[in-house]
């Protein structure tokens, strides 16, 4: 008797064009991947060599202040501290004591947002009379310089 099952038989083979459109896509996925570890990588990178950057420039500002060249502190400070801090009150603020003999630096982070780079420094202050305190200085760059932001006493 010579019947045959339903289904048996050879299997159906799927369509070349299946086939092909599975390889375009599992290419373009490939070139996402390796794309956005590059990106990645970049942005890694970037952000790792203006750590070194805000480092340097907070190091430049509180070399300033405990130099007594609280102009030049000032010259360093960011457009927004700069509005609500004038020249005059800033200067007056650091003669007044406690003011800062000694400084170390003990921690940077910098991170992008939106496009903008901005940091945090946190340094460990010495005052005048001894007292120690560790403060976080907010950091921002604008253009190629970075600048202390907010109220870094």
């Amino acid at each position: 008797m010579g019947y045959e099952l339903p289904g048996s038989g050879r299997p159906a083979r799927r369509p070349r064009r299946f086939r092909g459109v599975l390889s375009l896509v599992a290419v373009g996925l490939f070139v996402c991947c390796v794309g956005a570890a590059g990106l990645g990588a970049w942005n890694y990178q970037h952000v790792r060599q203006s750590s070194g950057a805000a480092r340097d420039a907070a190091e430049a500002f509180l070399h300033d202040v405990t130099s007594g060249d609280p102009s030049g502190a000032y010259d360093r400070l960011c457009g927004d501290t700069r509005e609500r801090w004038s020249r005059d009150d800033f200067e007056q603020r650091l003669s007044v004591p406690p003011t800062i003999t000694r400084y170390a630096i003990d921690d940077v982070s910098v991170a992008s947002d939106r496009g903008q780079l901005r940091g945090t420094v946190t340094a460990k202050l010495t005052r005048r009379s001894g007292a120690v305190d560790r403060r976080e200085m907010p950091m921002i760059k604008n253009g190629d310089q970075w600048q202390v932001c907010g109220d870094p006493f």
